[in-house]
């Protein structure tokens, strides 16, 4: 991977940083597993899917609860900060894409409730 690619995707990742912080809905708990999953994807080589494991997540994004970590993730997914697809097989990971590649803001209609 080049310099100004890797350079590029911190770019990203510092834009979907911001974009939380304006994000009336997202908890420090979003943002820690948004890094975590930033994390991963760079150690996959920045795919497009890659997968992700449960107990990575959990570890890297300092969540302790399980509860917690599936209603983030499920929220981030909802919210379009994410393309989320669980995998429920014990070796197998979960798929993960980042919609948010092609610059356009995640969708925020997207939970009920939310007058935008």
């Amino acid at each position: 991977m080049t310099e100004t690619s890797l350079q590029n995707k911190t770019a990203d990742y510092s834009k979907w940083i911001r974009r939380m912080g304006s994000d009336s809905r997202m908890l420090s708990t979003h943002v820690s597993l948004l890094t975590a999953l930033f994390v991963l994807w760079q150690q996959s080589g920045f795919t497009n899917p890659f997968t992700v494991s449960r107990k990575k997540l959990m570890a890297f994004s300092r969540i302790a609860s399980i509860a917690t970590y599936h209603k983030c993730i499920r929220e981030l997914d909802t919210f379009g900060y994410i393309r989320y697809q669980p995998s429920y097989h014990p070796i197998k990971g979960s798929l993960i894409w980042w919609p948010l590649l092609s610059g356009e803001p995640p969708d925020q209609k997207a939970v009920p409730g939310n007058p935008a």
